[in-house]
């Protein structure tokens, strides 16, 4: 570990990350960040801290119809359906990337949300879950007779 990253995950740099952290409030629907049809919000709450967070889109079925909705649409167009193996295994070891790469702010989101110690957040749970979509985008080209399914 760097000295610029032993001071980033520091007691004092991971406050100052969180200081700075604007956590997304809206769904995710469609392909874009939307607020609740209801306009409803829910406190998002630090257990450890009893701290809000962040005031969250509350969605119900109307958001879950919308969101099913698109799913099938994006499903039927074949934006994932119809690739290509190659173009899954990209997408896929590039979602692994990305996860890598912001994984201290995906630690600190864990960490603020559910009181987990960030740590642990960014030690253990960011490596392994980067690893598993690289596994898994490796595994797609991988000749057994068959491609695997993702």
């Amino acid at each position: 570990m760097s000295q610029s990253t032993e001071v980033i995950h520091s007691y004092a740099g991971w406050q100052r990350l969180a200081a700075d952290i604007v956590p997304r409030t809206q769904a995710h629907i469609g392909g874009r960040f939307v607020d609740a049809q209801s306009a409803e919000t829910f406190k998002a709450i630090n257990p450890a801290t009893e701290a809000v967070i962040a005031e969250v889109a509350s969605c119900d079925t109307a958001d879950v119809d919308a969101a099913v909705r698109a799913a099938r649409q994006s499903f039927e167009a074949g934006h994932w359906s119809r690739c290509t193996p190659a173009a899954r295994k990209r997408v896929l070891c590039r979602l692994g990337e990305l996860i890598a790469t912001h994984g201290e702010e995906l630690a600190l989101l864990d960490s603020l949300n559910m009181g987990k110690r960030v740590a642990d957040a960014f030690d253990i749970d960011v490596p392994a879950t980067s690893a598993l979509f690289s596994w898994y985008g490796e595994a797609i080209d991988k000749l057994n007779g068959e491609v695997a399914p993702t």
